[in-house]
C-alpha cells in the first residue's frame, strides 16, 4: 500500500552542451548580485571552466569573489572561510562549481550566511532547523552525490571526526547547470564511485519495509539499470557522451525523492554507517558505500525478503532460485560482482582500511548518536547490530 507523500522539486535544471554559458543570465533570473564561486580541485582551473564562467559573470556586471579548496568529505572549516568572505563582500548568491562537495559546502555556507548569529553546527546535529538560506546554483562536474537538486548537504567536522547531515528544502539550488562533456576528465575511480553513490540513493529507498508503489519501484529499477549499463561502458569508454549523459541525470532523478515516492522515507543505514567511516578515515563517499552495503545486505536481507527477490529479478536480473532466500542471496553476489567490474570495493579491507575493535566501537556508538535511536526500515538496527555490520565488512 503506498503511503500519503508530498513532493518537491523546484531546481530549475540546464542540461546539454555548453549549457554553463547560461550562468549569468541564471543568477540574474533568481536575484544575485553580489556572488560567491566556490570551487573544488584544481580540475576546475585546469580545464578552463572557471576562467570561462568568471568571464561570463563580468560580461553580466555581475561581482564576484571566488574560494577555492573544497575537498572529498567537505571540511566545515573550508564552510567557514566562505563564510567570513560572504559577510565582508557582502554576498547574496553562492555558485558552487564541482561535483556535492563543493554543493555541500555551498549549501553550508549559504545556511550560515542567511542565519549569521545562530551556530551552523547546530543544524547538523539537528538540534534545531534552518529558517533561511541564501540562494544558491550549481554547475556539475562529477555526477555522484545528486546535491544540485537535493534537500541534502553533508559536512565534516574535523575537530569532532563526525560527518552529519542537514536536510531542508530551503537549500535545494535555484538552478543546475549539467553538461556531461564537464565529467569526462574524471579520474575513473571517481567516476565508478559516482555511479556507486547515484545507485545507493535509490537503493536506499527500495529497500524498505513500508508502503511501495509500482510506478515507483519501476522509476528505481530502471535508474538502476541504466547506471549498472553506463558505468560498464564508462570503464572502457570514459568520452563517451551517451553514457555520462545518462549517468548524470541519474544521478539527479536518484536524490531529488523522486525514487522515494509513497514508501516510508527509506532505511539510509548504509549512509549513516559509512558516514561513520567517511568520519574517521577520510574515505571516497562512494567507494565507502560499495564497501559496506554487502554486509549490511547480507545482515538484513531475511527481514526485508520480498524486496531483496524483486531486487534481484529485476534489477540484477538472477536466475530464481529454489527459494527466495536464494535468489535474494544470488542478486546481492551480482551486486557484488558487479562492483568488482567497474573497479569499487566490496569491504573495508580493500576500501584501504582495517579498523581496529576499538574503531568499530567508537564508530558504533557515534552512529547511534547521530540516529538518536536505533534506525533502519528494512530491518531496526541498534548499536550491537551496527558493530556486527562493521566486522563483516573487515
Amino acid at each position: 500500500m503506498a503511503f500519503d507523500f508530498s513532493y518537491y522539486s523546484p531546481t530549475k535544471v540546464c542540461f546539454g552542451r555548453n549549457t554553463e554559458e547560461q550562468v549569468g543570465k541564471l543568477i540574474k533570473e533568481f536575484g544575485g548580485t553580489r556572488v560567491l564561486v566556490h570551487y573544488g580541485s584544481k580540475s576546475a582551473v585546469r580545464s578552463g571552466l572557471l576562467e570561462k564562467v568568471l568571464g561570463i559573470l563580468d560580461s553580466e556586471g555581475i561581482f564576484h569573489v571566488e574560494l577555492g579548496g573544497a575537498v572529498p568529505n567537505p571540511r566545515l572549516s573550508k564552510v567557514f572561510e566562505g563564510v567570513e568572505i560572504g559577510k565582508r563582500e557582502k554576498i547574496d548568491f553562492i555558485l558552487a562549481i564541482g561535483g556535492g562537495s563543493a554543493i555541500d559546502s555551498a549549501k553550508a555556507m549559504a545556511y550560515a550566511l542567511a542565519e549569521p548569529e545562530e551556530d551552523l553546527w547546530e543544524l547538523f546535529l539537528r538540534r534545531r532547523k534552518a529558517k533561511a538560506c541564501l540562494p544558491i546554483g550549481a554547475i556539475l562536474t562529477i555526477s555522484a552525490a545528486g546535491s544540485e537538486t537535493s534537500a541534502s548537504c553533508v559536512i565534516t567536522n574535523q575537530e569532532t571526526g563526525e560527518k552529519r547531515s542537514c536536510n531542508s528544502d530551503i537549500a535545494r539550488p535555484k538552478f543546475a547547470i549539467m553538461n556531461p562533456e564537464l565529467t569526462m576528465s574524471l579520474p575513473d575511480y571517481q567516476t565508478q564511485s559516482g555511479c556507486a553513490d547515484i545507485m545507493m540513493h535509490t537503493m536506499e529507498r527500495y529497500f524498505t519495509n513500508g508502503g511501495n508503489m509500482e510506478i515507483t519501484d519501476e522509476i528505481a529499477e530502471g535508474l538502476l539499470r541504466t547506471v549498472l549499463k553506463n558505468a560498464v561502458i564508462l570503464k572502457d569508454d570514459p568520452k563517451n557522451y551517451e553514457a555520462r549523459a545518462e549517468v548524470m541525470w541519474a544521478g539527479s532523478l536518484s536524490h531529488n525523492n523522486l525514487t522515494g515516492c509513497g514508501n516510508n522515507g527509506g532505511d539510509f543505514m548504509s549512509h549513516k554507517l559509512e558516514h561513520e567511516m567517511g568520519g574517521m578515515f577520510d574515505v571516497t563517499h562512494g567507494a565507502g558505500l560499495a564497501a559496506i552495503w554487502p554486509s549490511w545486505a547480507r545482515y538484513v536481507y531475511k527481514n526485508c525478503l520480498p524486496r531483496f527477490v524483486k531486487f534481484a529479478l529485476r534489477v540484477m536480473e538472477v536466475q530464481q532460485g529454489e527459494t527466495d532466500e536464494e535468489t535474494a542471496l544470488r542478486g546481492i553476489e551480482a551486486m557484488e560482482d558487479f562492483y568488482r567490474k567497474i573497479g569499487m570495493p566490496t569491504n573495508m579491507r580493500e576500501l584501504g582500511i582495517e579498523p581496529t575493535d576499538e574503531e568499530i566501537e567508537k564508530m558504533a556508538e557515534s552512529c547511534i548518536r547521530a540516529c538518536g535511536k536505533p534506525s533502519g526500515s528494512a530491518m531496526i538496527l541498534d548499536k550491537e547490530d551496527m558493530i556486527k555490520i562493521y566486522k563483516m565488512a573487515k
